[in-house]
This record gives structure tokens, C-alpha cells and sequence, in this order.
């Protein structure tokens, strides 16, 4: 791998990651809201910024995603649902992703292999629910890994050793999970970022359209 494109990398998850690929002497682009003004949610700039790169890029993670925005918690039932809340997670976690992914045939080479992984979360599962509540979140990121399993079936077309993934990092210890972790286990963000390196590394083009947890295993969907 020669080169690296990192969304979010002003996240916790997204900041580890681009320590790692550097340590390793991988030539890492990263965009993030924080240090360049990349905003998921601003349509109109998305895609000039990522035409604007030079590509194409052996491996990209959207590292984005947010359980709270603009004070937004999490829903603890159906009955707590706000269509405003709503529709922000829809903007960020799953619209976001999907404005770049839009984007993945030109970022990515057609004669080698690649990845483009999109961080996303076991509590996205549908298979895998068994509490409710999260109803923004859950759907948001159901919806991310729809739109992965598309898109990874339209890029086979063309690009036939690209893989396209949602990746479950697990629970770290990050400034988004700061007030959920709780007694859950937990990792740090540099652990996280060395899992999830190593799941992309070892999947094969037959695994495009997946969604895998931090050790590589099959997340339901």
C-alpha cells in the first residue's frame, strides 16, 4: 500500500489511524472538518474537495460518524424520536458517506487491489438488535451499510479487486463515546486503528460488500 485517504482525521479513530499508516511510511491525505473545512453534511462541497485530490488512493477510510448532534441523545424508545435528530444522523452517518463513496470509482485504481472502508456499528445491525432504543443511530447506520453493499456491487463492475466494507471498530475510548462506554470494554483509539488495519489488509476481493468486526468476523445484518 503507497497511499492512504483518511475522512474524519480529526476524529479519535480516524487521528489513530493516520499516525499508524504514517509510521508505516504510507502517504496519508487526510480531510477533516476540523483542519480543512470538510463537512459531510455541506453537499455542495463535497464533491469539488474530493475531485480536487490527487488519486487514485490504495486504501480509504471514512472514519465520520457522531452518536450526538447539535445535543441530540441518543433515544432511549421510539417514543423519544425527534424528525429533526433524525434526519442530522441521516446527514452525517449515512448521507456523508454515501456523497463519497459516489466518488470511490475515480479515487480508487482499477488495476490493483484496494479498500474503501466505511466505519460503521454493530448496533447498525438489524440481525443483532435485541435492546431498541438508539432509533436515530441504529437506522443512520443501517443505512450506511446498505449503501455499502451497493456500492461495493457497483464498483465490482469496474474495479475488480476493490473491496468495499463496513467495519465495526468496537467500543473505544474516543471523545464520541466519552459518555456511553460506561462498564462496557473498551479499547484506545490506537488499538482500534491497528484492528481495523489489520482486518483491511487481510480481506480479499470475494469479501467486497461485508460487514466486519474489529477481529475480521461477519457482523449480521
Amino acid at each position: 500500500m503507497e497511499k492512504a485517504l483518511i475522512i474524519g482525521a480529526s476524529g479519535g479513530i480516524g487521528a489513530a489511524l493516520q499516525r499508524l499508516l504514517t509510521m508505516q511510511s504510507v502517504d496519508v491525505t487526510t480531510l477533516s472538518r476540523s483542519a480543512d473545512g470538510f463537512d459531510l453534511t455541506n453537499v455542495e462541497a463535497v464533491g469539488p474537495a474530493l475531485e480536487a485530490l490527487q488519486c487514485p488512493f490504495d486504501m480509504i477510510f471514512i472514519a465520520t460518524g457522531a452518536l450526538e448532534i447539535n445535543g441530540a441523545q441518543p433515544e432511549k424508545s421510539i417514543r423519544s424520536i425527534s424528525a429533526q435528530a433524525m434526519m442530522d444522523q441521516f446527514a452525517l452517518n449515512a448521507v456523508g458517506p454515501a456523497l463519497v463513496l459516489s466518488h470511490a470509482a475515480r479515487l480508487l485504481p482499477r488495476g490493483r487491489r484496494s479498500v474503501v472502508a466505511v466505519l460503521s456499528a454493530r448496533v447498525g445491525s438489524i440481525g443483532d438488535n435485541q435492546l431498541g432504543g438508539w432509533i436515530s443511530y441504529r437506522a443512520s447506520k443501517a443505512a450506511a451499510n446498505q449503501i455499502v453493499r451497493t456500492s461495493a456491487i457497483e464498483l465490482a463492475r469496474t474495479h475488480k479487486q476493490a473491496i468495499c466494507v463496513a467495519l465495526h471498530p468496537g467500543t473505544v475510548r474516543t471523545e464520541f463515546t466519552r459518555k456511553y462506554v460506561g462498564r462496557h470494554p473498551a479499547v484506545e483509539s490506537d488499538e482500534a486503528a491497528r484492528n481495523l488495519l489489520s482486518v483491511a489488509r487481510a480481506l480479499v476481493p470475494a469479501d467486497t460488500g461485508g460487514f466486519f468486526d474489529w477481529a475480521g468476523k461477519p457482523v449480521p445484518w
